[in-house]
């Protein structure tokens, strides 16, 4: 479709283009990479690739420097990860996650901001296998990650069976349908013959993406109410569920959301997403693919951290947005419908389903699922799915639900967590279990600071002064992330750090508390001694002066500590 506006970027096209259009539609020369054994890394082209078919390499920088000073080459490693649309998966894929995790990867799993799974530390040669061990379990790791769709998210919901499901097989919709077309996945890691003469044009290989793909990655999220535990205003395209009498009536359509930005560069900054309408859920698909398309043609292309779909409806405008979505549609969203978010945390607990199943909902610190000296998380949940006849569902926020239990099974799952002391997380307090980092060193090659490592032991802290101001059980939602990419969706909280350096971290106040407002900077490259001092008096005021039911995020503004922010444009302000 020709554009009727000037391009969002100026200047050349980035070297990701380059790599993209030269690429083959995603192949490169990663297969010939692979079977290279005299480095455990890949060239930067490659690894660029590599970000289409789920995987990130990284090495690890607690020992990058004792390396150096031995003429070593980085301790490389590959991050991988699974696309689980919606965060369900079988016991069974339970298993076989955790059996790859520990005989290639670190012996840990993480439950991501995504709900999906990352092994960590898997080596090059380890990678072919790793990957078919996946798909034989009828997974995947394409398109989680690159300029593509990820991983559709969806509220657990395990209070409201019926419409879960039915909210749930639209996101496993979504999810088939906008993965990518190219067999350069399929050829490489699964064997599958390259069909000689094989059609080359954009039309047939990759009908909606085209050759390039996307300028920047793009992320949906569907949100059933009053939860919004997906933070569906955190999503370049978000469905937000309405429900009347009980049933599904279809979603109102929110876009452009997105959590990254640069430090000192007042030209990024995190959004949230507008509601632009209704549409019935037949036609989501058909949205979505739209959606997609103008970003595809109008997105930056030039300036990377200015090429997600936020940037495209900031310089373009939403009126502009909707009208060019119209005519890609051939007809028009209906009128955006009423809905009410309360929270966008997890209900810890057994809770009984209206199906009559139960679901069991266990605190998972940071998402990260492993075996420590005195607490046996790993083995525990390995046990469990070996007789779990349910599902598991990976939450948006970390943590893991055993799913639709039967009354027969229950008795022996609750023995398992006995037995391996797995918790709900309810004797933490409430700002604990409202608490999100993303994993930082020593893995991720952006990280600034610590942050998966850090924030439990900065929350053992914060903690004392919640308790000396009688806050307990009040929750706030705090997150933390080693740098500014926003994976842990810190512009949303009500208390937020973002690492700018070594144990120095920039401090944000004033999130919704129900993820529907962004937080203000409040202090800058502060350490934990200072994070105290400044947090202290503010917790102490809110437990005296704050209203019945105010949240602590609506507390900061109206207290006049912060000002407030629905856009992102004022982020800066």
């Amino acid at each position: 479709m020709k554009n009727k506006l000037p391009l969002t970027q100026e200047g050349p096209p980035s070297d990701v283009e380059r790599i993209k259009k030269d690429s083959n539609y995603l192949r490169g020369t990663l297969a010939e990479t692979f079977t290279d054994s005299i480095s455990a890394g890949i060239p930067s082209d490659d690894n660029r690739l590599m970000k289409f078919h789920g995987s990130y390499l990284q090495d690890d920088r607690d020992v990058r420097n004792e390396r150096q000073r031995q003429k070593l080459e980085p301790a490389y490693q590959f991050m991988v990860r699974v696309r689980a649309p919606g965060g369900v998966t079988t016991p069974e894929q339970w298993l076989v996650m955790d059996n790859i995790a520990r005989k290639y990867g670190n012996g840990t799993i993480k439950l991501t901001t995504r709900q999906s799974f990352q092994m960590h530390g898997i080596l090059k040669w380890n990678m072919k296998k790793s990957i078919q061990e996946i798909d034989a379990a009828l997974m995947n790791t394409l398109a989680a990650c690159g300029d593509v769709n990820r991983n559709v998210m969806c509220n657990p919901n395990p209070h409201q069976s019926e419409v879960h499901s039915e909210v749930y097989e639209w996101a496993r919709k979504l999810s088939d349908y906008l993965a990518p077309r190219t067999r350069a996945y399929h050829e490489i890691w699964l064997d599958e013959e390259q069909v000689a003469g094989s059609p080359k044009t954009e039309e047939e290989v990759e009908p909606m993406y085209g050759a390039l793909y996307l300028p920047r990655k793009f992320k949906i999220g569907i949100a059933v109410p009053p939860s919004n535990d997906v933070d569906v205003f955190s999503q370049d395209l978000g469905l937000i569920a309405v429900i009347e009498e009980g049933r599904l009536k279809g979603f109102n359509i929110a876009v452009g959301g997105g959590m990254g930005m640069t430090h000192g560069d007042k030209a990024t900054y995190p959004q949230v997403a507008r509601v632009i309408g209704f549409c019935t859920p037949d036609k989501i698909v058909d949205v979505a693919e739209k959606v997609i398309t103008i970003q595809r043609d109008y997105g930056n292309r030039s300036v990377r951290k200015n090429a997600r779909f936020k940037y495209t409806i900031d310089k373009l405008g939403l009126t502009f947005i909707k009208e060019e979505l119209s005519e890609r549609l051939g007809w028009s969203l209906e009128e955006a419908r009423p809905y009410h978010f309360e929270h966008n945390g997890d209900r810890y607990g057994w809770v009984r389903g209206i199906d009559g199943n139960w679901h069991l909902t266990l605190y998972i610190q940071n998402g990260r699922v492993t075996d420590l000296e005195d607490y046996s998380l790993m083995t525990g949940l390995q046990e469990i799915a070996k007789i779990h006849t349910g599902d598991f569902r990976l939450s948006p926020n970390q943590n893991l639900v055993i799913a639709n239990v039967t009354d027969e099974k229950k008795e022996e799952i609750v023995e398992l967590v006995e037995k391996y002391g797995l918790t709900d997380g309810k004797h933490y307090s409430a700002l604990r279990r409202n608490s999100m980092a993303c994993v930082a060193l020593p893995t991720c090659g952006l990280a600034m600071a610590e942050s998966e490592r850090y924030l439990p032991v900065l929350l053992d802290k914060i903690e004392s002064i919640v308790e000396e101001c009688g806050l307990h059980e009040e929750e706030i939602t705090i997150r933390m992330t080693g740098c500014p990419n926003g994976c842990a969706r810190p512009a949303l909280a009500e208390i937020a750090f973002i690492g700018k350096g070594p144990g120095k971290y920039n401090l944000y106040l004033g999130g919704g508390f129900s993820g529907n407002r962004l937080n203000k900077l409040y202090k800058e490259n502060i350490g934990e001694n200072e994070i105290l001092e400044t947090l202290r008096p503010i917790l102490s005021q809110y437990a005296k002066e704050r209203e019945d039911g105010e949240h602590f995020g609506d507390y900061v503004i109206r207290a006049g500590f912060i000002k407030e922010v629905h856009n992102g444009l004022d982020f800066h302000d």
